[in-house]
């Protein structure tokens, strides 16, 4: 029987960080735009389970899908763009895959035989390719291979490819090679020899490239392009260039423009049309000529690496393109900011969001600067600890209860107003434990929020093991801080606002997530109006 899928791979050469969830996520979008049902999966070679032990530092954030899988940060680029959900099954890392293949060994299932590199985990690698693929819904996956050729731990996945593309035949399978080509100034010239030397060393591994995506700060000349195409045995229309855009929102397009999207349908045996793009470049046109400006303080303690709040900088970007408002991000290290420098770092700024996070240090500081815009009425968002925050800071500057504090922090603080969740009391395991995934929240009608969803009850993605300690509910409602959104399972107080205050709101959940191209998501837009609101009327 022929197989209905076809599946593409993506791999890097040359060094890291070229780019390849873009290039993977900008192909799937012209695929889509030509009616292909198409996603897009990340194998992540290192021995973690997930990314969700892992420092943002290390990593870059860690993404948390509707199924509740805490996954690496490109599953973002890819609903982003893509504006389709993604699960459990759309990241497997190596962890993930000994895992299984040991715990099948314990079972007995591999019916005592010596369980092998070759062929129990690259069986196990190629079962999860095609997971996707098997499960009826698309026509195409883009499989992304994190990591770079030559690495040792890429290894067991370029063999699962080559097997692959042996299995499946040519027709069903495409391999796309992203690559540099470095600019040497003092000779003034594009370099393709690590290009030659990187399609050599996936060659060595058995596969050959069929398209070569090349990363450069220069236009390839076509002298460059044959050359590449005669070294690395590809037909001369498969060499595209990948120049260096002012937005990942371009790379679509530019890809358009190189042809991606025609020679990979043609490659793959599959009819090509001009993808429909409206959507797409509606949005970019308002992103690059906003009618306004506002700046807003990210405040933060992993602010050194842009990564660590990546889904925040993105949504501030669709919010933004959505008002025609040019978001301006100002990070502010809290661990740098206290009570006496608050007005100086903060009281320039249209809107502050105090960022999510794990941990004490640079908690005085968020502290402090919830209570810089409370007191002064800046618009203010807090997600997840940020929103937890914005509590201790009203329990300890309004209610008085001046040793205020999350048990996180201080696991003897008298006044607990947020407090570890009672289901997460007895677990040792910290991978994969928190309150993890979409779960439901019911709305107040005339909240901010509630007119802002325009549903009564939602679904937004969580990743925390504390909570507001509804022990505190009445005393702190009485003060001016109302409750607006609750679970209505556990009551677990899921939003906060202040009514008198100009825009004030806190939220448990990790609203950045969700936010998309096509579906900016409400709280960011709201909150962008409501700083340009506050920056008009200053």
């Amino acid at each position: 029987m022929a197989n209905s899928t076809k599946y593409i791979f993506v791999t890097g050469g040359v060094t890291s960080s070229l780019g390849k969830g873009i290039i993977a996520a900008s192909l799937a979008k012209l695929l889509q735009a030509q009616g292909y049902r198409t996603t897009i999966q990340k194998l992540d070679p290192y021995i973690n389970i997930d990314p969700g032990t892992l420092n943002p530092y290390e990593h870059g954030e860690c993404y948390v899908t509707d199924d509740g899988a805490e996954t690496d940060l490109d599953l973002g680029h890819y609903e982003r763009f893509l504006n389709v959900p993604t699960s459990q099954a759309n990241n497997v890392t190596t962890g993930r895959i000994y895992q299984s293949v040991i715990d099948k060994e314990r079972r007995g299932e591999f019916l005592g035989k010596t369980v092998q590199v070759i062929p129990h985990i690259t069986d196990e690698i190629k079962r999860r390719i095609q997971l996707l693929g098997r499960s009826g819904d698309y026509d195409i996956v883009i499989t992304e291979l994190g990591g770079t050729v030559g690495d040792i731990e890429s290894l067991p996945y370029v063999e699962s490819v080559r097997q692959l593309k042996w299995e499946l035949g040519e027709n069903n399978t495409l391999s796309i090679h992203l690559t540099l080509i470095p600019y040497l100034a003092a000779a003034g010239e594009l370099k393709t020899k690590p290009t030659q030397h990187s399609v050599k060393t996936l060659m060595e591994s058995g596969v050959q490239a069929d398209i070569l995506v090349c990363r450069t700060e220069h236009e390839l000349s076509q002298d460059i392009r044959h050359k590449l195409a005669r070294f690395c045995n590809v037909t001369p229309d498969s060499v595209m260039q990948s120049i260096d855009a002012s937005t990942i929102y371009d790379v679509p397009n530019l890809m358009l423009e190189e042809g991606l999207d025609t020679v990979v349908l043609r490659k793959l045996g599959l009819e090509s049309h001009t993808p429909d793009l409206t959507q797409w470049n509606e949005f970019l046109k308002r992103h690059k000529n906003p009618k306004s400006e506002v700046t807003i303080g990210l405040i933060g303690k992993y602010v050194e690496l842009q990564d660590s709040y990546k889904s925040i900088l993105e949504a501030f970007i669709h919010a933004g393109a959505e008002k025609e408002v040019n978001v301006t991000i100002e990070s502010v290290h809290s661990e740098y900011l206290n009570g006496e420098n608050a007005k100086a770092m903060l009281s320039h700024l249209d809107g502050v969001l105090v960022a999510p996070g794990f941990g004490e240090r640079g908690i005085e500081g968020k502290i402090d600067a919830v209570r810089y815009v409370r007191e002064n009425n800046i618009p203010f968002l807090g997600i997840c600890l940020g929103m937890q925050m914005a509590v201790i800071e009203f329990a300890r500057n309004v209610l008085g209860l001046k040793d205020a504090n999350s048990t996180e922090m201080d696991e003897q603080t008298p006044n607990p107003v947020i407090n570890l969740m009672e289901e997460q009391k007895n677990i040792t395991d910290k991978g994969g434990t928190m309150r993890l995934g979409a779960w439901d929240c019911k709305l107040k009608e005339d909240s901010i929020v509630g007119k802002l969803y325009n549903t009564d009850v939602i679904k937004e993605r969580h990743r925390h093991r504390y909570e507001f300690n509804s022990d505190y509910k009445s005393q702190i409602e009485a003060k001016g801080m109302i409750a607006t959104g609750l679970n209505p399972e556990t009551g677990l107080v899921e939003i906060v606002e202040i009514p008198s205050h100009p825009w004030f709101v806190g939220v448990q959940y990790h609203p950045e997530y969700k936010s998309t191209v096509a579906n900016p998501h409400p709280l960011f837009v709201a909150f962008v109006a409501a700083a340009l609101k506050h920056k008009t009327n200053k």
